[in-house]
């Protein structure tokens, strides 16, 4: 499975972004996705993962301001971003697995660059 992030850039806080993370060689459907993200000088940290069975769950920083979603038809999940922090600049990146628990991602896309100005 090849990933491909999309959407990241510059924004002021109190923005919006919207990633995309979109999938070749597989279906996304067969697999729980997760977005990461790693700041400037800090460990990468998982932020919010869609099971197979469309559960999900948030890290408390984003609970309430981003949102994940999946589109089957465009083979992409996405991750909506609202109320954008100086602490949410980082790389994010998607990542596939067979279960959100799953300590080791079988797949990962290059990442996007967000920026959050004051």
């Amino acid at each position: 499975v090849q990933l491909v992030e999309s959407g990241g850039g510059l924004v002021q806080a109190g923005g919006s972004l919207r990633l995309s993370c979109a999938a070749s060689g597989d279906k996304l459907e067969y697999f729980a996705v997760s977005w990461f993200r790693q700041a400037p000088g800090k460990e990468r940290e998982g932020i919010t993962c869609i099971s197979l069975s469309d559960s999900i769950s948030y890290k408390d920083s984003v609970k309430g301001r981003f949102t994940i979603s999946r589109d089957n038809g465009k083979n992409s999940v996405y991750l909506q971003m609202n109320g954008l922090k100086p602490e949410d600049t980082a790389v994010y990146y998607c990542a596939t697995s067979q279960y959100c628990s799953q300590g080791d991602m079988d797949y990962w896309g290059k990442g996007t660059l967000v920026a959050v100005s004051s």
